[in-house]
């Protein structure tokens, strides 16, 4: 509804813009670079219009599928930032399982350079006829969106397409920082907010979730050959790739994860010391703590087994917990 309105009204301002320009004096020069701007705006806009429906619901799909977590917590936000949502997580996870759907580097990075063309047309107001840059073409008309935050997270996953896993902890980091973070600050565009404090918390928070995202693939990783830990860590425990590679419950390999675990328990605590500075309204961005929050349990009863079957499971409470917390507007 929303792009018919604009293609509407895109039209109406092309009309009343010849108008004035037959009814008084504008150079050549200026008419024809109106005349292209609102040519492009039309054009966006009417592109948009046709298959929004279908659109909308092809991004909620993507993510319910491939980010559960995300999903459930893009139903909690309020209304007017709930569909912007989804179209930031749907462009997330299509960035997200290139590495893993490709069997050639090349191939991958063909696929990265198409989403940093797709971001640049989508603010000139072309976006590509697809899905989720349809949707993000409208997230980012109505919100104002930052294009650098976009473009850092398609940076950091093409630096990723190198497949190999993190020399340290702080470059584990640093990925999530571009990626995890990166994705929070444009769901806090979205709520309309510019704070220092929630930002603050937002960077340690995409911290967590991406240290917590790397132990929650490891069994899948391991299944394929590949280890993506932290080698510095790997290395002070004695740890091999091999032995993650062929499941090792051991106690090296337990210390691993629990010092990892406790850098992403860190990040959380670090996170809830702004909160008493963070405006209730940016809670919604941060709903993503309650399932970090639940997996540092998990794998501790676990005994930082990361192999444990316990930990394939999905907690089933965690939607209920996920509107407790934003009923109660923390984090």
């Amino acid at each position: 509804m929303a792009a018919g309105v604009s293609s509407k009204h895109g039209l109406l301002s092309s009309k009343t813009s010849l108008y004035h320009t037959l009814h008084r004096k504008i150079s050549p020069t200026s008419v024809c670079v109106q005349r292209a701007a609102e040519i492009r705006s039309v054009r966006a806009a009417t592109s948009a219009t046709p298959d929004s429906q279908h659109n909308e619901k092809f991004c909620l799909e993507l993510v319910r599928s491939r980010d559960y977590d995300g999903f459930v917590s893009s139903l909690l936000l309020p209304e007017e930032v709930r569909r912007s949502s989804l179209a930031l997580r749907a462009f997330n996870v299509e960035l997200a399982q290139v590495k893993d759907s490709v069997s050639q580097k090349t191939i991958g990075l063909m696929r990265m350079e198409f989403w940093k063309t797709a971001i640049e047309e989508i603010y000139r107001d072309e976006p590509p006829n697809q899905p989720v840059t349809n949707e993000l073409w409208r997230a980012v008309r109505k919100h104002y969106l930052t294009k650098r935050w976009l473009l850092k997270i398609i940076t950091e996953r093409e630096k990723d397409m190198d497949d190999r896993a993190y020399r340290n902890l702080q470059d584990l980091e640093t990925y999530s920082e571009n990626t995890q973070s990166s994705l929070i600050y444009l769901m806090l565009e979205c709520l309309g907010l510019k704070n220092v404090h929630a930002d603050h918390a937002a960077s340690h928070i995409g911290k967590a979730q991406g240290i917590v995202t790397c132990l929650r693939a490891t069994p899948y990783h391991s299944s394929r050959r590949k280890v993506y830990l932290p080698m510095d860590i790997c290395m002070l425990h004695g740890a091999s790739q091999e032995d993650f590679i062929r499941g090792s419950r051991e106690q090296n390999v337990r210390d691993v994860v629990y010092d990892i675990a406790s850098q992403a328990h860190v990040h959380l605590q670090h996170a809830r010391s702004f909160s008493s500075n963070v405006p209730p309204a940016a809670t919604p961005a941060f709903l993503q703590t309650v399932v970090l929050e639940d997996y540092l349990q998990r794998v501790r009863k676990a005994d930082f087994d990361v192999f444990h079957p316990s930990l394939k499971n999905r907690n089933p409470l965690i939607p209920i917990q996920l509107y407790l917390r934003s009923w109660k507007k923390t984090y």
